[in-house]
């Protein structure tokens, strides 16, 4: 039998609930990447833009943004799990770990966890539990993501369909180096607003807005390595349900972090995601705002933690809070990202 030497990727018939994924290729993250990353955002936090703040307060150096490790992982993913995704729909019980660093090399592991046909026929929901480690073995992230893939054939049977229960609050499990946050240099880092200045309940708009460009975003996700032909493929998606390309999820998520420094300025750590949804698609020309809302509080150690939910619009400027969904046409809200983020107390 002769095999072809390309791959087509993974249509949801599939996979198999129980299935165990070693995903290609691993990435070794450093400055260059980081300075990419700050390029694409703007992102300004003080631990992850200067060396010598981080050893300041107990780093062995700048660590790298959360989610450059994030999105690098779930990159991935992607080849094996959504090269023939719709949509990625959502995210749970993700924890970050271990701290990457420049020089880190990371890989990334994925177990099927739910399967599920939707009610066209056509598509399906794949549930996978994926996880990033560093060329030490150490766990730096773990997620749970679904996402929607393409049936190769619309008449296939489907499986039993098996949707996992998750958690709905993620552990806060950070494998940081002791850090001694009275070093802290409020100056420096922006703000004066600490642990003990939020209050559960208040709403803060982040002002800002950042239009997408369609080649900034497409650079984005090849930073990523994340090969999903719907961000790419004009030729393809002009014939697609939107008639154009869509703008990487990951790709808003790290728009809304960088945007939540006016506000969060000291929110140095993302300890961890409790969920998150792609409430509506962003394309190029979209202008991306965000609100954040403070939902609980807690103590973590030295430092405090923040339970964050975060709020991105397209085209939709956020001064009176918007919580209405969009659609492809009208605007509104596009992501609804649920964390927790560490600050000093």
């Amino acid at each position: 039998m002769k095999m072809s030497k390309t791959d087509a990727g993974n249509f949801f018939e599939d996979f198999r609930l129980g299935q165990k994924i070693v995903h290609a290729t691993p990435r070794t993250l450093g400055n260059g990447d980081s300075a990419l990353h700050t390029a694409l955002y703007g992102s300004r936090f003080a631990v992850q833009s200067s060396d010598e703040f981080a050893r300041s307060i107990g780093y062995p150096a700048s660590p790298l943004d959360d989610f450059l490790v994030f999105n690098t992982v779930f990159g991935k993913t992607v080849p094996d799990i959504s090269l023939n995704a719709i949509a990625n729909l959502g995210y749970a019980e993700c924890v970050f770990s271990t701290p990457v660093y420049a020089g880190d090399t990371l890989s990334a592991l994925s177990e099927v966890i739910g399967l599920k046909e939707n009610s066209n026929g056509k598509t399906g929901t794949v549930y996978v539990r994926s996880k990033g480690i560093n060329q030490k073995g150490e766990d730096v992230l773990s997620f749970v993501r679904w996402v929607m893939v393409r049936k190769r054939q619309e008449k296939s049977r489907p499986p039993a369909a098996i949707v996992p229960l998750l958690q709905k609050t993620a552990s806060v499990k950070v494998g940081m180096p002791r850090l001694n946050l009275s070093n802290w240099d409020f100056a420096l880092s922006g703000s004066l607003q600490r642990f003990d200045d939020y209050a559960v309940g208040e709403k803060i708009d982040h002002l800002d807005g950042m239009t997408v460009e369609e080649a900034e975003h497409q650079l984005a996700t090849r930073l990523y390595q994340n090969t999903a032909r719907v961000h790419f493929n004009q030729f393809a998606e002009q014939g697609g349900r939107f008639g154009r390309r869509l703008v990487y999820g990951g790709h808003v998520i790290s728009l809304a972090r960088a945007l939540s420094f006016n506000g969060l300025a000291n929110a140095f750590r993302i300890a961890g995601i409790n969920g998150g949804r792609h409430v509506a698609p962003l394309f190029a020309g979209g202008t991306v705002f965000a609100w954040s809302e403070i939902i609980d509080k807690a103590k973590h150690g030295d430092a405090g933690a923040l339970r964050i939910v975060t709020r991105a619009t397209r085209d939709l400027a956020c001064g009176d809070y918007p919580v209405e969904d969009g659609t492809a046409e009208k605007p509104g809200v596009i992501l609804e990202l649920d964390y927790w983020a560490l600050i000093p107390r």
